[in-house]
């Protein structure tokens, strides 16, 4: 897998209108009722079983749990989560 270095938002994707997601590094967290996680920008996947998928970001690391999870669909910045989602947990890196 490719390293991609921390991008931020700036003033110029702004001016031309790009969406944050897009530009920056930025998590997009989209959740589809308690059965599916779509998760963007993230940097690697840490741990994944069938009871917890955890997931670090740029911004830090999230944790899912729950029962039958998979990884349904993978690319280098998207990854989807399916199974029956009991919790998710944000912990978020300090400087």
């Amino acid at each position: 897998m490719r390293k991609r270095k921390e991008k931020k938002y700036t003033k110029f994707d702004s001016l031309l209108e790009i969406p944050r997601e897009v530009a920056s590094t930025d998590v997009k967290v989209t959740i589809s009722g308690f059965d599916e996680i779509l998760i963007e920008n993230y940097k690697n996947i840490l741990e994944y079983q069938d009871i917890l998928i955890k997931l670090n970001t740029y911004e830090g690391t999230i944790s899912i749990y729950g029962f039958g999870l998979k990884l349904e669909q993978m690319t280098d910045e998207d990854i989807k989560v399916n199974g029956k989602i009991d919790t998710i947990e944000f912990e978020r890196i300090t400087d």
